[in-house]
């Protein structure tokens, strides 16, 4: 154990903070810090980091994690309050080809963790830097893992969303991200829970699909909650709803079933890649009126828009 101030208590630590004003909580915080034979740091920011004691991970809690991370080739794992190391490194051992690094307010821990790195020979692929998990540079992460109280994660929630790359996994020993709900969770022994950041896929986005022999307008609407998205669509004057939207990283799909002029009733199957202000992919469209019609595959390729005529007046023509 050690202690660990301000924001970066996580894998393998833990954060505790007071909350200004409750004395019991306080008392009950430091209680546990004298129990585990941590000292008390003289911070000069205040109860809040006075109060933050380190607890290593147990490995075969370190080893899931790592496990729930499906770790690839090329990786780059970055681990929030990274204490002496044993995420990252264990993360290096299981992948060759993984780096890694970690940022810790403790200089003394961050010591630790680089000489660890030295001494299992991994100090070509691992870095710990004396660091603020605030300010911690995450644009590059692929996953991303932590042990950290709530609150903490909750105050790392809009960093997290905004600056890492969809499709990252972020690994949570045990505590959940509030108003987040996981894409994975594994109980064995304690929990483990993962989140795969999700695009940015609210807003308008318009395209064309030639489904006639010439391009038909699409405008459509997305609304977005975190990995949850649903979707209307204007073409012409007809109107339809998305169906089975699934968003998991950059990975975008969804149905709709809608009446095109000329064609008659069509399912149309979407799956794409969001690529920031554009989603590239294809779609399956089926001729309901017509069984014997074959089924047509387009390219597809969607532009986020600043405004949409899915609002114009429709008309009363039938």
């Amino acid at each position: 154990m050690r202690p660990a101030r301000n924001q970066s208590s996580t894998s393998p630590g833990l954060h505790v903070a007071p909350q200004a004003g409750s004395l019991a909580l306080a008392r009950r915080r430091a209680c546990l810090s004298l129990l585990a034979g941590t000292t008390l740091l003289p911070g000069v920011a205040g109860a809040q980091e006075r109060f933050s004691l380190f607890v290593g991970s147990p490995q075969f809690t370190v080893d899931r994690m790592v496990k729930m991370a499906q770790l690839r080739d090329d990786d780059v794992v970055v681990d929030l309050g990274s204490g002496d190391g044993r995420i990252v490194l264990s993360a290096l051992k299981a992948n060759p080809k993984v780096r890694g690094w970690g940022v810790d307010i403790n200089p003394a821990l961050v010591a630790e963790a680089t000489e660890n790195a030295r001494a299992q020979g991994l100090a070509d692929r691992a870095r710990f830097y004396h660091r603020n998990v605030f300010d911690a540079d995450i644009s590059e992460a692929t996953v991303i893992t932590m042990w950290l109280f709530p609150e903490l994660m909750r105050l790392l929630r809009p960093k997290l969303l905004a600056e890492a790359r969809p499709g990252t996994r972020l690994v949570s020993n045990g505590f959940e991200m509030p108003g987040w709900t996981p894409d994975f969770t594994d109980t064995e022994g304690g929990r483990v829970l993962v989140w795969v950041v999700p695009a940015k896929v609210e807003g308008y986005w318009n395209w064309d699909l030639p489904v006639t022999g010439s391009p038909q307008g699409y405008e459509a609407l997305l609304e977005q909650l975190f990995q949850l998205a649903e979707g209307i669509c204007r073409v012409g004057d007809r109107r339809g709803v998305f169906t089975d939207m699934k968003l998991r990283g950059e990975d975008l799909s969804f149905a709709m079933e809608i009446t095109l002029d000329k064609v008659g009733l069509t399912r149309q199957e979407f799956s794409g890649k969001v690529r920031g202000d554009r989603i590239e992919g294809s779609v399956k469209v089926v001729h309901r009126d017509d069984p014997d019609y074959k089924t047509v595959t387009y390219p597809w390729r969607a532009e986020r828009a600043r405004t949409t005529a899915y609002f114009r007046p429709t008309g009363l023509a039938k």
